[in-house]
């Protein structure tokens, strides 16, 4: 069992992660090797919230090329989180206009 911190690698912050934010769905890269329960277990205790369901996916390399040298990206996991209704996390949550 890894800790909360090596099953969570970083969040997904995209024009897609953000629409899905009003559904209450999170998106996060994760460890490779990390089941949905860990990555469940992991954002339960990071964030302090209920999860209700966790989807997987891994995402595939493209090619990609630097003058003369092809190469790809790497493969990595991603994984969408989906939680209680009415819960949110708050590091995401949208800014108010007077905080500005």
């Amino acid at each position: 069992m890894q800790s909360a911190y090596e099953v969570i690698i970083r969040p997904i912050v995209t024009e897609r992660s953000f629409d899905l934010m009003e559904q209450g769905k999170y998106t996060f890269e994760v460890a490779r090797k990390a089941p949905k329960e860990e990555i469940a277990a992991a954002v339960e205790k990071l964030f302090g919230v209920h999860v209700a369901k966790v989807n997987t996916l891994w995402v595939k390399p493209k090619n990609k090329r630097v003058r003369y040298q092809v190469g790809k990206t790497r493969t990595w996991k991603k994984a969408v989180v989906t939680l209680v209704p009415g819960e949110q996390i708050e590091v995401f949550a949208p800014q108010s206009a007077a905080e500005e």
